[in-house]
């Protein structure tokens, strides 16, 4: 029982190492990583490695891990329009590391934050050289023009540096407060000469609709005086029996009012066809 103990701790500080060896000899890739394995001797390897568990030499290698997945960063700057007006503009850009190109990343000291080393630089630099070939109102009415200059510009640069860029896009554009002014003015004088050219249209239609109802009264009252002239009174009496036809009409819907015949003690022996209107009581 005595001799237990001794073997034990004999065999458990060996055991231990192994196992704090072993541990120290792996390393894990996770989902949307790469690693680089960085060697004392040889310097940064040229291979870079995939998802999974491997291996690599305690102390003499280490392994560097990268995120390679997409992500969005905001780039923001306040520069000067080619008419010297201040602009404020930022950018939204989706980025990646180029997967193959992590030894290089590595090399070039970029880091594991190589996006906050490099992208605001080469953002700002993109963005004030291309502002500065625009005027303020350019800026306003090609953007898309602007938004594709920036586009390919910052692509070129941030492949200099292994980085994929997958969008960019202006998500802000604002101007100084003298500027934003100048086109509010603007703005409400368009609106008010377009409210004053209504006005004189409607006034000319109107005007126009005068005529052509005037012109329209003439020829009818010339038609009906050459009417009246051919015919002598007798299209006056066929209007005058219309109008008595339609007065007639009326009276007769009306239950209020009751029709006499002419007569009575002084109407008796006439012949005719007027009557004497009364009203029931």
């Amino acid at each position: 029982m005595a001799g237990i103990p001794q073997s034990i701790f004999r065999w458990a500080v060996p055991g231990a190492l192994a196992i704090s060896f072993a541990q120290a000899s792996m390393y894990d890739v996770k989902g949307g990583t790469r690693a680089v394995i960085f060697d004392r001797v040889s310097g940064v390897k040229e291979q870079v490695v995939n998802e999974g568990t491997h291996f690599l030499v305690p102390w003499l290698q280490k392994a560097i891990v990268y995120d390679v997945r997409t992500r969005p960063r905001n780039i923001s700057t306040t520069t000067g329009s080619k008419d010297l007006q201040m602009v404020t503009l930022t950018l939204r850009v989706l980025h990646r590391p180029e997967v193959q190109q992590l030894p290089k990343i590595y090399q070039q000291n970029l880091g594991l934050d190589y996006d906050e080393r490099v992208l605001p630089s080469i953002g700002n630099e993109v963005l004030k050289a291309i502002v500065a070939q625009f005027d303020a109102a350019e800026l306003i009415t090609q953007r898309e023009a602007v938004s594709n200059r920036i586009r390919n510009d910052l692509l070129k640069r941030a492949g200099e540096f292994n980085i994929a860029l997958e969008d960019v896009s202006i998500t802000h554009m604002t101007f100084g407060k003298e500027f934003t002014r100048a086109v509010e003015e603007k703005q409400i004088a368009q609106q008010e000469a377009e409210r004053a050219r209504f006005i004189v249209e409607k006034a000319e239609q109107e005007r126009q609709a005068n005529v052509i109802r005037a012109e329209g009264e003439a020829e009818a009252a010339d038609t009906i005086s050459k009417a009246v002239a051919k015919s002598g009174d007798g299209l006056i009496m066929i209007r005058r029996i219309e109008t008595q036809k339609d007065i007639a009409q009326l009276l007769a819907r009306n239950p209020n009012i009751s029709y006499l015949p002419n007569g009575g003690a002084g109407g008796e022996g006439k012949s005719g066809g007027s009557f004497l209107l009364g009203l029931r009581s």
